[in-house]
């Protein structure tokens, strides 16, 4: 029988089964992998799990302890260790969970990370931005800046209510099965997800969501998303997402009902997640809406600022570090203080904050001096003046971070 020239060549391409990634799990325990997964980890630092042992006692023991990690996931026998659950306050008062893997289970989990986060990244769609190379919640906020600017003013403000605690565990697996036929990591990925919880002294068991804490929990929950944002891009949406936080971009208000009504059936007809009904609405831009710490508007022209809550809150860091007692030497108090007023700054200096920045530094460098001499009045104001305390002792200054940058975010 005589073979046409494209015959060897099966299926057209239409027709072709989707290609999955096998034999996975020997490039997750190779000793570089490894190695690299532990330099991430240790650079990362972090609490101690379950097991109360530290970043520092793994690093004395790496190259053993490595070894032994290499050895189990290679035999099958590797095995999770419970998550040690701390609550971290939130700004309404309210508290959050998070996670904490022992330092092992977070060098196997970034090392599963290293893997698959490729594979991933190439399915994607660009709507998402959260927890992705050469992106990040700045990126999100030029696209929304873009989007208003091009007349997408109607916007479905939306929320996902408990997003990590309630993603169900067998469909976050079948999407990751989309795209990994090995059922080795497969099963590294189960067990990642229904690791015992230690909360306090007692031991529960877990059958929803994805630990806020462990190293590969935001991989898995932009995979569980990335449906509900290829099926809304598919019809035509606008969407903006940074991990569980997004908007819907419309043209008219006509359309933002039509979104916001798409939202809620995929997101709870399809992914068994609950749209919060208080923190979902549908505003226009010259309303203003909340999105990643800005509070952005439309009032004559369009800009951004920080939200109330945030500015408040890190007021409150710095009344924290600048309270009476316990007294700090200058240089101390100092040291401290940069690194919240440098990475708060940093995070908004590209925003319309110039006359917000000078008045917090004003405020700042009362508290400072303030702190330096004891007392709540303004006795240290002759002996520290700015230059001295932003030149000599190098104190951050909000409005010398916010100088010669473009307004927006």
């Amino acid at each position: 029988m005589r073979i046409e020239p494209n015959a060897r060549r099966g299926p057209a391409p239409e027709r072709r089964k989707k290609l999955k990634q096998h034999s996975l799990i020997d490039k997750v325990y190779s000793p570089r992998n490894l190695a690299e997964a532990w330099d991430k980890v240790r650079r990362n630092k972090g609490c101690a799990g379950v097991d109360r042992r530290t970043v520092q006692h793994f690093e004395k023991h790496a190259d053993r302890l490595l070894r032994a990690l290499h050895e189990q996931l290679k035999s099958g026998t590797y095995s999770t260790q419970a998550i040690r659950r701390v609550w971290i306050p939130k700004a309404d008062g309210r508290k959050r969970p998070l996670g904490i893997p022992t330092v092992a289970d977070r060098v196997v989990q970034q090392a599963v990370l290293n893997v698959l986060a490729p594979i991933f990244e190439r399915k994607f769609v660009e709507s998402s931005h959260g927890f992705r190379p050469g992106r990040s919640t700045h990126t999100a906020l030029r696209e929304v800046w873009k989007h208003v600017r091009g007349g997408l003013r109607w916007i479905v403000d939306a929320d996902i209510k408990g997003y990590f605690d309630t993603i169900p565990h067998e469909r976050l697996v079948d999407f990751v099965a989309e795209e990994v036929a090995d059922g080795k990591v497969l099963s590294l990925v189960r067990q990642f997800l229904s690791a015992k919880v230690m909360d306090e002294l007692e031991l529960k068991d877990v059958e929803l969501g994805t630990p806020q804490g462990g190293v590969i929990s935001p991989l898995l929950a932009n995979i569980y998303l990335h449906y509900f944002d290829a099926k809304m891009e598919a019809e035509g949406y606008v969407v903006i997402r940074y991990a569980d936080d997004f908007v819907v971009l419309c043209r008219t208000e006509q359309k933002a009902r039509e979104a916001h009504s798409r939202v809620k059936q995929i997101l709870e007809g399809e992914l068994a997640l609950t749209v919060h009904p208080e923190k979902t609405k549908i505003t226009h831009i010259s309303r203003g809406i909340e999105f990643l710490g800005y509070a952005i508007q439309w009032q004559r022209s369009l800009y951004a600022i920080p939200r109330d809550k945030s500015v408040e809150r890190f007021k409150e860091k710095v009344r924290n570090l600048t309270r009476r007692s316990p007294r700090r030497r200058p240089q101390e108090l100092i040291r401290r203080l940069n690194p919240v007023i440098r990475g708060w700054g940093n995070y908004y200096r590209k925003a319309h904050v110039r006359k917000l920045f000078w008045r917090l530094d004003q405020w700042i460098l009362r508290r400072v001096r303030a702190h330096i001499a004891g007392k709540w009045r303004n006795q240290a104001t002759e002996e520290y003046p700015m230059r001295v305390l932003w030149g000599h002792y190098r104190l951050v200054s909000l409005w010398m971070l916010s100088r010669r940058l473009k307004a927006h975010p």
